[in-house]
């Protein structure tokens, strides 16, 4: 386990036993290695050394990184096997969120990964600025959830997020800013074999980031993943870390039955909402927090649309006959449902629905409506955010308001409450649970199908259902949309018809 300290990640292993290894010769500058040349010596850790490196026939134009294991005999046997998943898994993954893998050498000859060099400074940089302005907070929050969900949908848990593992790509003309996910030694994926869980019986991770469910030994569950983003955001709001830095198995327990002081009685200007979800990523039960990272970045996008709890008002921790109760029920518990990945992103859907509430016929409305309601009911953890467009030019003034001096957005947004009355009152759940459940969204945008792409792409929206009308002209019009949909959106799109009127 390594606990963050300053600047640098300070190992604090629970278990100490020297490797059969030998130190290998020292790097320097100018030296080649399978064909990359060492070019400038970048960061010294406890773990590994980062080399600059250029490949000796030019045929990479990227820069380049080579991370080094450091091995001098004696150290931290689980450092060896953590470079060891890291090989494994970096060829694995793919995509804007994590280093691009371009090679590995192995243990005989000499261990290295060489990948993309991200440029910039980690998110470490920000933890001695905190607290943060809160709309910062929200942006880091809601970038570096959406990467948490790439990961997740790559069947990885990553299992020691923290501020020295997040880094952000550069903007270039106002686009870019992703937050991509390093050192993956300490990760579990799906699909290979869990070196350290075979190998060791401690706890693995960071002391002040480490879910409740990784003291009690558990590495599967990507919900950890969430939870040690929620000891940022409230380090970040508050400036100071929810449970401190323990360095014992004992001190990481504490967790499991004691609640940190409530975010805005540290900071008085933390909105209620925001305090809501900081803390529901903090719950000490997997099933009590945000089930995804794309319901938590949702959720950071939408703050009007997050329910509130007593969460939210909680101004002190909870008191000692509590935390006693809570202290005998985690005394030798252990989680009883064990997920993976791949499962909890399954189960955990967000599901998009895009209502012409405003023009389409009745018989389509009560079709569309019928069809997602079959599909919450086969997916009892999904989520539904309901969709209607309203159109506006391109060029020129828009008349916002109707006649009667009403505004045509909240009139919109009363009708599409309307339509999915009858919906949100078949899910049967109490009334809070519905406000989290159901969300409702009016977007004021040009052409309708590019809106629809872009609040899923956005989102990182699971499936679209969208209705296409029956009638000539309106069909094709709708027809066009609903293509453009289909073909351009990076998720799967259900598109409903009504049923023809029986003669």
């Amino acid at each position: 386990m390594a606990a963050e300290s300053g600047n640098t990640d300070a190992g604090v292993p629970f278990e100490v036993a020297a490797p059969a290894t030998h130190p290998l010769r020292p790097l320097q500058a100018g030296q080649v290695i399978d064909g990359f040349r060492l070019e400038r010596h970048l960061h010294q850790g406890g773990m590994a050394q980062l080399w600059q490196v250029v490949a000796e026939d030019g045929s990479i134009d990227l820069p380049l990184i080579m991370k080094v294991p450091r091995i001098l005999g004696g150290e931290d046997p689980a450092s060896i096997v953590g470079f060891e998943v890291e090989q494994m898994i970096m060829p694995s993954l793919s995509g804007v969120h994590v280093p691009r893998f371009i090679a590995k050498g192995d243990f005989t000859r000499q261990p290295y990964i060489v990948m993309e060099r991200i440029a910039g400074d980690s998110l470490r940089a920000r933890l001695d600025a905190a607290p943060l302005p809160i709309a910062e907070v929200v942006s880091i929050g809601t970038r570096v959830a959406t990467a948490l969900h790439d990961l997740h949908r790559q069947h990885l848990v990553h299992l020691d997020v923290k501020p020295s593992n997040i880094m952000f790509r550069p903007l270039v003309d106002g686009a870019g800013g992703d937050a991509v996910l390093v050192d993956f030694g300490l990760s579990r994926h799906d699909h290979l074999p869990d070196l350290l869980d075979e190998e060791f019986e401690l706890p693995m991770g960071t002391a002040p980031y480490m879910s409740p469910e990784q003291v009690q030994f558990v590495r599967n569950d990507p919900r950890s993943d969430l939870f040690a983003l929620g000891v940022m955001l409230y380090h970040l709001t508050t400036g100071e870390r929810p449970f401190g830095s323990p360095d014992s198995v004992r001190g990481l327990r504490e967790r499991l039955y004691r609640d940190p002081v409530p975010p805005r009685t540290l900071r008085i200007d933390c909105p209620p909402w925001l305090q809501e979800i900081i803390l529901q990523a903090l719950e000490p039960l997997p099933d009590k927090r945000q089930q995804t990272g794309a319901q938590l970045a949702f959720e950071l996008q939408n703050p009007d649309q997050v329910p509130l709890t007593e969460r939210a008002t909680r101004r002190s921790r909870s008191g000692t006959m509590k935390v006693i109760g809570r202290w005998f029920s985690a005394m030798g518990a252990e989680p009883t449902a064990r997920v993976d990945a791949t499962n909890q992103l399954a189960r955990s859907p967000i599901l998009l629905v895009a209502v012409d509430v405003a023009n389409a016929e009745r018989e389509l409305l009560d079709t569309l409506r019928l069809t997602v309601e079959r599909l919450l009911q086969t997916e009892p953890g999904a989520r539904l955010a309901c969709l209607a467009v309203m159109k506006i030019n391109r060029i020129g003034m828009d008349e916002l308001m109707e006649r009667d001096g009403s505004s045509k957005h909240v009139n919109l947004l009363v009708q599409l409450k309307h339509w999915a009355r009858p919906l949100v009152q078949s899910l049967k759940l109490p009334t809070d649970a519905q406000a989290g459940r159901v969300t409702f969204h009016v977007l004021e945008a040009p052409d309708t199908a590019t809106a629809i792409i872009d609040y899923a792409r956005k989102n990182q929206i699971d499936h679209i259902v969208m209705g296409a009308r029956s009638s000539g002209v309106l069909r094709r019009y709708l027809g066009s949309v609903s293509t453009q949909v289909v073909s351009q959106a990076d998720c799967s799109v259900t598109v409903v018809r009504a049923a023809a009127p029986q003669r």
